[in-house]
């Protein structure tokens, strides 16, 4: 099947995302008509001005809604329209163990840009903060006195303190994030880093629909808004200016990392093999197991690039690649200054036990366009750089792992 129809360039928001717009988005589209012949209430009319805030695009939703109504958008257009194929093996390189003379070299290359002040970390701090217990995760106690966004910034820091330099932190929440992650840093005074060392910027905002493409209301009658996928963060690092204060100090590395992966710590050696490659970004890989969930590099239209699951044509035999997609990238900052073309996919939820449509894209889609340095990395030991936490009990049946990593 062909790419979606709706596919753009990336997203253009009404606000930039955390600033407050000075007017509301409208409620109606170029051509005059209101969204999908929906009434908007009063108190709709609150909740969208609110949105306007994040970057809530009214004339994108009323295109959204036409294309799930008439089939453009829907599951079997999301499938791939030309073979995959295993990526050859000489395009995914490992990385050195450490204790190596390459680990070491790679490992001196990144710490001599880190003390040039050219590294930032980016924590992927968005969605809805309702897998995990209805909280927002990163603000959860992972060890005493640290949070999953704690842990990135004690990371961040002790970097910076190494190679006494600035290693700023950018977060980039949502809607439904972004103001207990604001109070959270508050509260731990930012976790002993510089106020000014840490930037907060949010991912757009869309409204979910039903199957016919009408919003989508809850139980309650309110509109149910979301975060339309991680492929917001180069768009709304531009949007809010985060990406041109970054460079304009400066930097030149950004390290963006899911806040779940407690493995995915900002490293020297990683980014010596970034910047050894010459490549636009860094993907990192982990090896793969029955049952792990995510996307892989394919060579696919003659390029090796991500392409996630929702993706796979029916009866697809993904285990012909090894790897999957770890959701730790790093970026050569000046590379995502230039806007490009993103899919965007069709993602049925449940939503108060009926089905929801929200149209998603994925930050792993920059691999189709920028070059990308493919690294395998281990999953297991001192080494390990993927350790995700996607249900609360795993805090504890994971603790040997986790103390491994940070310590006992």
């Amino acid at each position: 099947m062909a790419r979606p129809l709706g596919s753009s360039t990336e997203q253009a928001p009404r606000a930039p995302p955390g600033a407050r717009a000075t007017q509301p988005a409208p409620l109606w589209n170029d051509g005059g008509a209101r969204l999908a012949c929906d009434a908007v209430n009063a108190t709709d009319q609150a909740l969208l001005e609110r949105l306007s805030q994040f970057g809530y695009d009214a004339t994108l939703q009323a295109a959204w809604q036409r294309q799930v109504a008439d089939g453009t958008f829907s599951a079997a257009n999301n499938v791939v329209d030309a073979a995959l194929a295993p990526p050859p093996a000489s395009d995914l390189a490992g990385m050195p163990a450490s204790g190596t003379t390459e680990h070491a070299e790679l490992h001196q290359l990144g710490m001599e840009a880190i003390a040039r002040g050219e590294l930032g970390v980016c924590v992927l701090n968005g969605g809805m903060a309702t897998r995990f217990g209805g909280v927002v995760k990163g603000v959860v106690q992972v060890r005493e006195g640290r949070s999953f966004l704690g842990l990135a910034v004690d990371n961040a820091r002790r970097l910076a303190e190494a190679s006494g330099a600035r290693v700023p932190v950018m977060l980039m929440n949502s809607f439904a994030t972004d103001a207990s992650t604001r109070a959270h840093f508050t509260e731990h005074a930012h976790f002993g880093a510089d106020e000014a060392d840490i930037e907060h910027f949010t991912q757009f905002v869309q409204l979910r629909m039903t199957e016919a493409g009408e919003l989508f209301h809850r139980d309650d009658g309110a509109l149910s808004p979301y975060g339309p996928g991680h492929g917001d963060f180069a768009a709304a690092l531009r949007a809010s200016g985060s990406l041109q204060r970054f460079l304009g100090a400066g930097g030149k590395y950004i390290f963006v990392r899911n806040v779940d992966n407690l493995g995915a710590l900002a490293d020297a050696a990683v980014l010596g093999h970034h910047i050894h490659s010459g490549r636009d970004t860094t993907c990192e890989l982990a090896p793969k197991r029955d049952g792990d969930v995510g996307g892989a590099p394919y060579l696919y239209k003659d390029r090796v690039q991500l392409v996630e699951q929702l993706r796979y044509p029916e009866g697809f035999d993904a285990s012909v690649v090894d790897v999957f997609n770890c959701n730790t990238m790093t970026f050569t900052a000046a590379a995502l200054e230039r806007p490009v073309e993103l899919g965007r996919y069709f993602v049925k939820k449940q939503v108060d036990g009926r089905a929801a449509v929200q149209i998603e894209h994925l930050i792993g889609e920059l691999t189709a366009h920028l070059s990308t340095n493919w690294l395998k990395i281990p999953r297991e030991g001192a080494d390990s750089r993927f350790l995700p936490i996607k249900k609360p009990d795993e805090l504890q049946t994971l603790r040997s792992a986790i103390d491994a990593l940070y310590g006992a």
